[in-house]
């Protein structure tokens, strides 16, 4: 996870602050001169807000850095303008924008206490990471970049069933296509070639042990997505390569731990009282039975496929 740094001005806007400073007598004049970039109809739009702005872009060139700090004050002016319009037209009054900004407000306070709360957790250790890149191995050591097929079905539940019963039973794509449109259920087609980091967790260890041709099947709210393995190609990770990614992964796991057990105490602390048909919802929500993190893959095979992919190509061009 990057860390912004908004007070580490880029040259470029130290420079640009230095040169609206003026040549005022007074000290104080000067002091207050260096903090603004540009005024706009006697409003100003200071260097800290210049700073914030290009702190969410990280670490650029001196080019970049000066093509950016261009670009990010010219943004700031016509939004200032816009901001101006918007007040006069007391579009700041209208019920719609209201809530807008109390949403905004809320979710930025939220996250500035969850930041705060979680921003003095130490690094993973050495161990820490060797321990996840020796229990992970189809991410690192193992890891192998996989030529996908998908095709995403649409199908009501009680036709989940049927379809994978007909993937079964079908000799190739190309029949199996064939059938989804005789039964007028929508399919579209797509291929993609992905790393292991890039593909649930959950679906590797099935990936890595399928033959090029199979299936594995994923049930979805709207219906089924088939994943066929076209071909697969190992490129492994060393644990030094793998590291900085690691040390993200068990840090943003740490403050998601944190965050976690933070919010868990406070609303045993709290008195929550939910009123009317909210009432209902939320008993009901809490008695609910835990469903599963991930929707549970299936493999399912299907006719192999030869070197030139032609059964899946088949199959692709009869949903396209």
């Amino acid at each position: 996870m990057q860390v912004n740094r908004p007070f580490v001005l880029s040259t470029l806007a130290i420079a640009l602050a230095l040169s609206m400073a003026g040549c005022g007598d007074k000290q104080e004049s000067n002091d207050k001169a260096t903090q603004v970039a540009v005024n706009v109809n006697g409003e100003e739009i200071t260097v800290h807000q210049l700073n914030f702005e290009l702190s969410k872009m990280g670490n650029l060139s001196p080019e970049q850095a000066k093509q950016a700090t261009s670009q990010v004050l010219k943004s700031l002016v016509d939004q200032q303008l816009l901001i101006q319009k918007a007040i006069e037209d007391k579009v700041d009054r209208e019920p719609q924008v209201l809530q807008s900004l109390e949403s905004a407000r809320r979710q930025i306070l939220a996250q500035g206490e969850i930041q705060k709360v979680t921003a003095d957790l130490a690094k993973p250790s050495d161990s820490e990471i060797a321990d996840y890149y020796t229990k992970n191995p189809l991410l690192f050591s193992d890891r192998r970049i996989y030529r996908l097929q998908e095709i995403s079905i649409k199908a009501a539940p009680d036709k989940i069933e049927l379809v994978k019963e007909q993937l079964q039973q079908a000799k190739n794509l190309g029949d199996f296509s064939a059938w989804l449109k005789a039964q007028n259920i929508p399919a579209q087609a797509g291929q993609t070639t992905k790393s292991a980091e890039q593909l649930p967790l959950e679906l590797l260890p099935r990936l890595n042990q399928m033959k090029d041709g199979e299936v594995v099947t994923v049930t979805q709210p709207a219906g089924l997505n088939l994943l066929i393995k076209a071909g697969s190609v190992a490129q492994p990770v060393s644990q030094e390569q793998a590291k900085p990614m690691i040390e993200r992964y068990l840090v943003n796991s740490k403050k998601r731990e944190k965050a976690e057990s933070i919010l868990k105490s406070l609303r045993e602390k709290a008195k929550i009282e939910y009123q009317g048909e909210f009432a209902k919802m939320a008993q009901a929500t809490t008695e609910a039975p835990a469903k599963p993190a991930a929707p549970v893959a299936k493999e399912a095979p299907v006719a192999p496929v030869g070197a030139d992919d032609k059964a899946i190509e088949n199959g692709m061009s009869g949903l396209k």
